[in-house]
Order: structure tokens, then C-alpha cells, then sequence
């Protein structure tokens, strides 16, 4: 094998678009593997359906330089190693040409923003990079504070406010994180950082926010997948990302201006994501989270254990079909009863080793998005939500018996739960938690009452 580094005098295998010819139309905040597993592949895709150079990508660290580092040696290239459960593939990826980091020069990334080549933003940068507070913009963070002093700018939004300030075109920006409506939720923040700023350019009204929503299992990269991507491609890749085979983008339709073919990328453009947001938080995540609860206490240790269980992966049909699909209006061009199965076929998959203790992590977060509004749509049409109850029952366990609760309100939980050995006084504490559990779901005595009964079969006390 070649141990040489790959880059563009060293390529195995041309790519299907030569990287050189690429001007830069795209700046993307946040550039770790996520991102360049799925939005730079879904541009690079486009790309080659339309022949397009317009669309090259510039990434923005926004915290350390490793990223830059791995990919400046090799020209901006690198793999994405796809495992399945056949033969693991590997794909060169060339729509990344540029990739600056914030801390080290914050004004290039707002000149680069503002540049009128580019007419779109799209960002990958985790709930903790928006700086919120509940619905809007957390104006006492001392580094949004920072920003509104006038340095240049080191947080997204204020990155983004200042760009926008400067263009005469308008942009438009896609959020691509799990956020619920993240597009609006966005345009939020950013007006409210003009409110406080008290001055809102001409360019503001035209920008756009389209919500979006992103699916696919990007397991951190090993030393074993980058010794398999030397294998197959004949060089060293010291920035392969590692991927699943399915891939999911779906984008609401509402751009400022130019934009990339996505849809010729694979990607869905539709007037309302609301439906596909809503299918995949209630499908796809609460089952995820029933199998890591379930699955961590039978003793499991990754997801793929979990459900090839057969009682675990029975239940994991039965919440989909019982209780979930009836809450939702099935997107158009999305069938529910396979997306269901495609769902548990991807968990199975042993190659990603997500592990069921990962998954179980903030769940006082993810518990009120992923399961209570299901819970809460079948009361009210009457029906028992006798599996999604279980799925919030085995959290109540799981807190109960983690010593090193990984959770931003582990401590609250672990209070409310020491010393209670009975099955229905550990509902109850639980379900005392507000910042959780809503007043209607609280007075639920069916609620409460299939909870007891779960958390009995389980074992907790």
C-alpha cells in the first residue's frame, strides 16, 4: 500500500469533480464530521448532476484548528468511509476549498460571509453554539455581550450579523441542527442581536432562514477506520469521516437567491419540513432513546445489541406502530410503515457502535421533544400510549439507577429520586419534575397509572 498522504498530486481515483475548477459559493459554520458527511457530500453530488463550479464550500471552525490542519495538507480532500452491513466503500469528497478558524482570525470569517460570490450559509454548530436562552438570544452571555461591543465578531450570530451588515445582496442561511423549526428559531436570534445592537441593516427583511432537517449516524472516526481507508484508497487519509449508508436532507423551499441543485444531490425541498421534522423526532429519536433506556438496563452496551434483543426490538415496532404513526401527518413522498422499518434496519447496523449510554444522555432535554408529544396526542384522542409510556418509565429507571447521571439536570433528578424504593412514589417524584413534565400530562391519572405499572415490570426501586 501507497503510505503516502492523500491530496490532489496524490489522488487514487479522480473525482467526479475536479476540485480546481470550484469557486467558492457556500460558507458553512461548524465544519466537523457531520457536516462533511453529509451537506458537503449532498453539494459535491449536485455538483456532479449539473456541472456546476459555483458551489465550492469554505468551512469555519469555530473553535480549534484541527480540522484546517488535517485538511490543508491534503488540499482540501478527504474520504468518507461508508459501513453498512455488507463491504465498507470509500468516497473521495472535494467541495470543501477553504477552511478558516474563528479564534484565529475572526474578521476573514465575517469578509468571507459577506463576500458577494456567496448567496448561502449553512451551519452545523450544535444547540450550544445559538447562545440562547429558552426561545431567544441569551443577551447575558458574556461573549454575545463581547460581540455587541463592536470586536470582530467570535459567536455564530454575531458572525452572522455582522456579514449581513455589509452585504447589498441578501442571504439566505440554513440551519441544519436538531433543532425543532431551527430556520425561524434562528431568525430569532439574530433579530433580537440587532434589537440589542439597535441598528438592523436594509439587507435584514431579504435574508432568509429556511427550517431544514438532517438525518445520518456519523460515529466518531477510529484508528482502525483510518487504517481502512488507507486500505482501500491506497493512501492516507488523516481526515476520513465515517458514515452510515442512508442519508436524509430535507430543506424548506424559501432561498434569498442562488442556490445548489441539493435536490439533484438528494436532497428533499419542500414547502413544510414541519411533517419530517415531526416523523423523525417521534420515530426515528424516541425510538432511539427507548433502546438506549431499555437496552442500558439489561446490561446492553451499544444500540445494535439492544435491538437485535427480541423483546426490545419488538417494542421498538410496537411504539412506532401503536403509538406514534397515529399522531402524524405522513409527509408527501414519505411512507411511514417503511421509514419505520428503515429506522430499526439502520439501529442494527454494528458497525456504528453507538452506545446505549450515549444516547441516554439529557434526557430531561430530549424526553418533552421526542416522546411527551406523543403521550400527550394520544390522551387526547382517547387512546392508552401504553408503549411510549414505557419508553418514559425506563428513563424514570435509568435515573434512578445511574450513579453518574450524565443529564444538565442530574442533579434535580437524583434528588428528587434518593431513597424511593416504591415504584409508584418514583413516578410521582418524577412527574413533580416541571421543567419536564406539564401539568396536563402530571394530572393524567391514565398517564401515571400505566408509568406505575412499567416501572414495576421493570424492576424499579
Amino acid at each position: 500500500m501507497n503510505s503516502s498522504r492523500l491530496s490532489l498530486t496524490n489522488l487514487p481515483v479522480a473525482p467526479a469533480v475536479d476540485p480546481k475548477a470550484l469557486s467558492v459559493g457556500i460558507v458553512h459554520l461548524g465544519i466537523g464530521a457531520f457536516h462533511r458527511a453529509h451537506q458537503a457530500v449532498v453539494t459535491e453530488r449536485a455538483a456532479v448532476e449539473t456541472g456546476e463550479t459555483r458551489w465550492g464550500i469554505t468551512g469555519v471552525s469555530q473553535r480549534s484548528a484541527t480540522v484546517r490542519d488535517q485538511l490543508a495538507p491534503q488540499d482540501g480532500l478527504y474520504s468518507v468511509l461508508e459501513r453498512g452491513l455488507g463491504e465498507p466503500s470509500v468516497q473521495v469528497i472535494g467541495s470543501i476549498r477553504e477552511v478558516l478558524t474563528a479564534p484565529e482570525d475572526p474578521e476573514a470569517v465575517v469578509a468571507r460571509i459577506a463576500d458577494p460570490a456567496v448567496s448561502v450559509v449553512t451551519l452545523t454548530v450544535t444547540e450550544k453554539g445559538y447562545r440562547a436562552a429558552g426561545a431567544g438570544l441569551n443577551l447575558d452571555d458574556p461573549e454575545i455581550q463581547a460581540d455587541l461591543t463592536g470586536r470582530p465578531p467570535r459567536t455564530v450570530v454575531g458572525q452572522l450579523a455582522a456579514a449581513i451588515a455589509r452585504r447589498e445582496e441578501p442571504l439566505t442561511i440554513v440551519s441544519c441542527d436538531n433543532l425543532v423549526a431551527n430556520g425561524p428559531f434562528l431568525r430569532t436570534l439574530v433579530t433580537e442581536y440587532f434589537d440589542a445592537l439597535g441598528k438592523v441593516p436594509a439587507t435584514f427583511e431579504a435574508t432568509r432562514f429556511p427550517a431544514s432537517m438532517v438525518d445520518r449516524i456519523v460515529p466518531a472516526t477510529t484508528d482502525a477506520d483510518r487504517d481502512e481507508a488507507a486500505r482501500l484508497l491506497g493512501v492516507r487519509d488523516e481526515a476520513v469521516v465515517v458514515a452510515e449508508p442512508f442519508l436524509q436532507w430535507v430543506i424548506e423551499d424559501d432561498f434569498a437567491g442562488a442556490r445548489p441543485a441539493w435536490e439533484r444531490g438528494g436532497a428533499v425541498l419542500t414547502g413544510d419540513v414541519e411533517p419530517w421534522e415531526q416523523a423523525k423526532l417521534r420515530m426515528l429519536n424516541a425510538t432511539h432513546s427507548m433502546l438506549a433506556y431499555l437496552g442500558a438496563l439489561r446490561g446492553y452496551e451499544t444500540i445494535a445489541e439492544a435491538v437485535r434483543d427480541e423483546e426490545l426490538g419488538g417494542l421498538a415496532r410496537q411504539l412506532m406502530t401503536d403509538d406514534v404513526v397515529p399522531t402524524l401527518t405522513p409527509p408527501d413522498g414519505l411512507d411511514l410503515a417503511a421509514y419505520g422499518a428503515t429506522v430499526l434496519e439502520r439501529f442494527e447496523n454494528p458497525a456504528l457502535k453507538h452506545r446505549t449510554r450515549q444516547v441516554a444522555m439529557d434526557g430531561s432535554v430530549k424526553l418533552p421533544v421526542r416522546m411527551l408529544g406523543t403521550v400527550r396526542d394520544r390522551l387526547t384522542a382517547g387512546a392508552e400510549p401504553r408503549t411510549i409510556s414505557l419508553a418514559v418509565a425506563a428513563w424514570m429507571v435509568y435515573v434512578q439507577r445511574t450513579p453518574d447521571l450524565d443529564d444538565p439536570q442530574s442533579d434535580r433528578l437524583k434528588s428528587a429520586v434518593a431513597g424511593l424504593a416504591d415504584p409508584a412514589k418514583l413516578v410521582d417524584a418524577l412527574l413533580a419534575v416541571d421543567t419536564i413534565f406539564t401539568p396536563d400530562l402530571r394530572d393524567s391519572q391514565l398517564f401515571r397509572d400505566l408509568l406505575v405499572d412499567h416501572v414495576s415490570w421493570l424492576g424499579g426501586s
